[in-house]
């Protein structure tokens, strides 16, 4: 069984033991996220950390999303809660790359690209540079981010 699961529920109990109230809620939704996901397809499955830490960055994303949403509409009590939220799931995934740490990344995608094809990639390879940049960055920075910076540095 994953790791992150197991510490996703052992945490739960810890919260309802406590009676927090909202760690409990939301914990109870990231497991019935991961349990959606389980089930989900042809064959139930058990997921791996990796497959648990995808489905908890998009409940994060989400919750990132209504904060925005619910901010530009001026509800700012339901964006405080959705940022709580997100902050709660955050604990359970791993540390952002920095702009210096991504820009580096995709100089090294860049570079083993560039071994493959024998001859610096331009933007026809952008699409082998951001696959080998976004496993190199093992969901520790946003895909629009990545493309970002591979589409600046082939271009540049």
């Amino acid at each position: 069984m994953a790791d992150l699961k197991e510490k996703l529920r052992a945490d739960l109990s810890a919260a309802m033991k406590e009676r927090d109230t909202e760690t409990t809620s939301v914990l109870r939704m990231a497991l019935a996220a991961v349990g959606k996901e389980e089930v989900a397809g042809k064959q139930a499955r058990e997921l791996s950390d990796e497959e648990v830490l995808k489905v908890l960055s998009k409940e994060v994303k989400k919750r990132d999303e209504s904060a925005a949403a619910f901010r530009d509409a001026g509800r700012e009590e339901q964006a405080a809660s959705e940022e709580g939220e997100a902050e709660i799931l955050r604990r359970y995934l791993p540390q952002p790359l920095t702009e210096d740490e991504l820009s580096q990344l995709v100089d090294e995608a860049i570079a083993e690209v560039e071994a493959e094809l024998g001859d610096k990639p331009g933007m026809k390879q952008m699409g082998q540079v951001m696959k080998a940049a976004n496993a190199k960055a093992g969901g520790r920075a946003e895909g629009g981010q990545v493309a970002g910076q591979v589409k600046a540095k082939l271009q540049g």
